[in-house]
C-alpha cells in the first residue's frame, strides 16, 4: 500500500489536485523499494495525485501504465469495510494499492489489528508492505514500513 507523493495544496476540487515536483521524486524513490518484485496487479484511485504517483511508479520500474486500474474504492473518504469487502475479490498474489489518508492508515490499522483505533502512520509517498494467506482483518502481519526520505 503507498500513499500518494505530496500533492498542491488546493485546486477546484480535491480529487484534481496535482503532484508537485517533490510529490513526483517521492513516489519514484518509493519505487526503488520496489524493485524486482512480480505485481498480479496495480490499483489506484482515480484521484489525480494517485494516478500520477501510480504513472511515476510505472516509470521507475519499467512497468506499463495503460495495465493499472483505477478503482473508485480507494478515494479518501472509501469506508474501510468497502475497501476489505473488494480486495476479497482479489486474485492471489502481490498486488500495490496507490491510495490517501485518511483510507491508507485506517486500512491497515484494521489488516493488522481488526479495527481502525490504531491508524497507521502513513506521510505522503509512505509504503507499507503486508503478507497474508488471505487479506482479512487482523490477520496480516507488517512486514515493511518506510517513509521516503526526502
Amino acid at each position: 500500500m503507498l500513499r500518494h507523493g505530496e500533492a498542491q495544496a488546493q485546486a477546484g476540487q480535491d480529487s484534481l489536485r496535482a503532484l508537485t515536483e517533490r510529490g513526483r521524486q517521492q513516489a519514484r524513490s518509493a519505487a526503488e523499494v520496489m524493485q524486482g518484485v512480480r505485481w498480479r496487479g496495480l490499483l489506484h484511485s482515480p484521484y489525480r495525485r494517485a494516478v500520477q504517483t501510480t504513472e511515476e511508479v510505472c516509470a521507475a520500474l519499467g512497468l506499463d501504465f495503460a495495465e493499472a486500474r483505477g478503482v473508485s474504492w480507494l478515494t479518501p473518504d472509501t469506508p474501510v469495510a468497502r475497501t476489505l469487502e473488494e480486495l476479497a475479490l482479489l486474485e492471489e498474489g502481490d498486488w500495490l494499492l496507490v491510495s490517501h489518508q485518511p483510507l491508507v492508515g485506517e486500512l491497515a490499522s484494521c489488516l493488522l489489528h481488526g479495527h481502525r483505533q490504531q491508524p497507521l502512520a502513513m506521510a505522503t509517498a509512505s509504503l507499507a508492505v503486508f503478507e497474508a494467506a488471505l487479506p482479512l482483518a487482523g490477520m496480516m502481519t507488517l512486514l515493511q514500513h518506510r517513509h521516503v526520505a526526502d
